[in-house]
């Protein structure tokens, strides 16, 4: 009965002197936003001076895409947002340039976009292509979600096919995994 007794009080003195010596882990929430609250985040973010409407159509810039008859522009008001690795949810960051994107668009409400989903090297031509049609299909969801219209918008993915850079190096492989936006009609 002693010895029991004994080794119940050195378990409880060894508990009792290792509580102390273990952290804790605290985790911190950060408010969720509304998409209308990023959207007017965005709206605080950007540079108070928009370049005048002669200025914006000097920006859009016609480009040759294959599968889409005619042309497209492409236009720096319209910016990339970019994914981890085998990923296609939405980034903080990701979300913020949509909103912008989203403040260019009911700027300019009868333009027509096409957002493209992309991929780096890795993985099956199969596998990319399911993979950038899920990144576009995000983009999209979000901009609805910020008051889009769905037939302003429109998805396409070219996988790993279209790579922004062609180097084989985790650099370029980031700059691969994105979403690009296009005007189709304006």
């Amino acid at each position: 009965m002693l010895r029991r007794e004994r080794a119940l009080t050195l378990a409880v003195l060894l508990v009792l002197f290792l509580l102390p010596q273990c952290k804790r882990q605290v985790i911190v929430e950060r408010p969720v936003e509304t998409p209308a609250e990023e959207l007017e985040r965005g709206k605080a973010m950007q540079a108070p001076q928009r370049p005048s409407p002669s200025e914006e159509e000097a920006a859009l810039k016609p480009r040759k895409y294959p599968g889409i008859e005619g042309e497209v522009l492409e236009s720096s008001l319209l910016k990339d947002i970019h994914f981890e690795f085998d990923r296609y949810d939405l980034t903080p960051e990701a979300k913020r340039i949509l909103a912008e994107n989203a403040q260019v668009l009911m700027e300019h409400p009868t333009w027509k976009i096409q957002i493209e989903g992309h991929c780096d090297e890795r993985g099956s031509n199969e596998y990319n292509l399911a993979l950038g049609e899920k990144r576009a299909r995000s983009a999209r969801n979000y901009l609805m979600k910020l008051g889009i219209a769905p037939e302003r918008l429109s998805i396409i993915s070219y996988g790993e096919e279209m790579p922004l850079d062609p180097r084989h190096c985790e650099e370029a492989w980031a700059k691969n995994r994105r979403c690009h936006f296009v005007i189709l009609s304006k």
